[in-house]
């Protein structure tokens, strides 16, 4: 959970951002999980979360205490909690016609793509905690995913697991997706070890 110590003034960070974007731009090569062609799911966690604050301040100009507790309110819930992974999900179409038409024919995707940990169950994620993104006739282009990650997935993970990650939906048919090692690596970093 990130407090407002955790941040920099808005002339604090006009001074590191530059170096501190770098920095995030690199850990964000391994939050990244591509499933199909369309489908890309952007791992959360303090670091990425705490840039999408200081960027938020940076634009909005916000420097009362009150308007950056708003901020912290409103992204700390995208940070993991030591047993889960939370993700922002895309569903990228370039074409504005294809798009609006796939919107539709993948209603409900986003509680269909599962993730397995080694020779574990697979894990469903429960989508849009904050707010329903889809309706009757169609799914949203983003979704907000948590993934709850069992003691016996989060041992195997430790220990070496690989993490696959697959779509279980009618109208996207794709293989499942092993992730490479560092993306492996980055998201076991999200997980607390058991005590």
């Amino acid at each position: 959970m990130l407090q407002r110590a955790d941040l920099w003034s808005l002339e604090q960070y006009s001074e590191a951002r530059p170096s501190f974007r770098e920095e995030v731009l690199a850990h964000k090569r391994n939050r990244r999980v591509r499933v199909g062609e369309h489908v890309l799911l952007i791992f959360e966690d303090e670091l990425t979360v705490k840039y999408q604050i200081q960027e938020m301040l940076r634009i909005e100009k916000i420097f009362e205490a009150a308007g950056i507790q708003d901020e912290l309110d409103a992204y700390n819930p995208l940070i993991p909690d030591g047993d889960n992974w939370k993700c922002t999900m895309l569903i990228q179409y370039p074409d504005v016609a294809e798009r609006k038409q796939r919107l539709t024919e993948l209603l409900g995707i986003e509680d269909k793509i599962w993730v397995q940990i080694g020779e574990g169950k697979k894990i469903w994620p429960i989508a849009d905690e904050d707010l329903d993104r889809a309706n009757d006739d169609k799914t949203a282009a983003v979704h907000f995913m948590r993934y709850q990650i069992g003691a016996e997935d989060r041992a195997a993970l430790k220990a070496g697991a690989p993490i696959q990650f697959g779509v279980e939906h009618l109208a996207y048919p794709s293989e499942p997706t092993t992730v490479d090692e560092g993306v492996r690596a980055s998201l076991a970093g999200d997980l607390a070890d058991e005590s």
